[in-house]
């Protein structure tokens, strides 16, 4: 059964009033939410079954952050599982940094509300990382590598074998081409790998989800969003020259994003110039 299949086989399962999870009985009843709803699934979904993520019976960790992608995230996962599209079981968790003003309570009140298993960890990482870093640095590589550390441990902890994140088509190709650009090599954000220790999987289901649908369906579905005083509040940075780099081409070229992310995935390493992936030295004529 393909993608689209599976998705409207399901869809008696979850569409409106009770019939649905509890994160979607207060949704938007028009047909262009509808229709972005079905967008994320089949997405998500495609890109799942491309990648090979789902193993019946396994536990996955969603990081949620209380921003708009990781909402996203765990709303397409819910509504795939209340399909009976996604055998795995799912526990939230939100790595609380210790930034200033957090609201602690959101998320608490939030999951709690819509009946989803969760975990908060409170991790004072914004302490070390502004300690370390100065102000006119990018804070994000580091912030990054400390977030993933306790994320990996607190899987271990809850008995899952993969750790579930939100990056979506445009941080796929941001990445990409900070990579290109800055650091002199071709490579992305994969959908699937293995972290160092090899016991934790990260996954990324969003990987074919356009950021811009994340972003109206963030709106239509009113997520508590909670925005981030740490990588958020610095301007100029690299990634928002990337992201800006790739609005600009998408509106004069529209549809250049997806023919990237197409790229990405038909890769031919004889027509670049790695010779560790391809042996140039072994090419003769025949005669």
């Amino acid at each position: 059964m393909n993608v689209n299949q599976g998705l409207t086989a399901a869809a008696q399962n979850a569409e409106s009033g009770d019939n649905c999870h509890p994160m979607f009985r207060k949704i938007p009843s028009s047909l262009e939410f509808n229709k972005l709803r079905k967008r994320l699934l089949r997405a998500a979904q495609q890109a799942m079954t491309d990648f090979s993520m789902i193993k019946p019976g396994d536990r996955w960790l969603v990081a949620l952050s209380g921003g708009k992608d990781s909402y996203g995230l765990l709303a397409v996962l819910l509504d795939l599982k209340w399909r009976g599209l996604l055998p795995v079981d799912l526990v939230a968790c939100n790595l609380d940094q210790g930034q200033p003003n957090f609201p602690k309570h959101i998320l608490p009140e939030y999951l709690k509300s819509i009946g989803v298993d969760y975990r908060i960890e409170y991790q004072d990482t914004y302490s070390v990382v502004t300690e370390k870093i100065p102000e006119n640095r990018t804070y994000c590589s580091l912030c990054s590598r400390l977030r993933r550390g306790h994320l990996y441990r607190v899987a271990r902890e809850e008995g899952c074998s993969a750790l579930v994140l939100g990056h979506h088509r445009e941080d796929i190709l941001e990445t990409f081409f900070l990579n290109l650009f800055y650091g002199g090599r071709l490579a992305a954000m994969p959908p699937k790998l293995m972290n160092d220790d090899g016991d934790v999987t990260v996954l990324r289901p969003l990987a074919y989800c356009a950021e811009q649908d994340l972003v109206k369906f963030s709106e239509a579905m009113a997520f508590p969003i909670i925005p981030c005083d740490l990588c958020g509040s610095q301007d100029g940075l690299q990634r928002n020259a990337m992201k800006m780099m790739l609005e600009d081409l998408e509106r004069r070229m529209p549809g250049r994003k997806d023919t990237m992310i197409r790229a990405l995935a038909n890769v031919r390493p004889s027509h670049l110039l790695d010779r560790t992936l391809f042996d140039f030295a072994a090419l003769t004529a025949s005669n």
